[in-house]
């Protein structure tokens, strides 16, 4: 279960990075919240 939280991300970052979005729209894009789109890409070292 963890490697698949890890790997999406990764993904949610690039898509951030990639696209300069928001993340409102990172959440929208990958059908998720803001709070874990937040959590993902700020405990990515947890």
């Amino acid at each position: 279960m963890k490697g698949y939280i890890e790997e999406r991300a990764v993904e949610i970052a690039n898509y951030i990075i990639d696209n300069n979005a928001t993340v409102r729209q990172t959440a929208k894009q990958f059908g998720i919240s803001k709070s874990t789109v937040h959590k993902d890409v700020t405990k990515m070292n947890g």
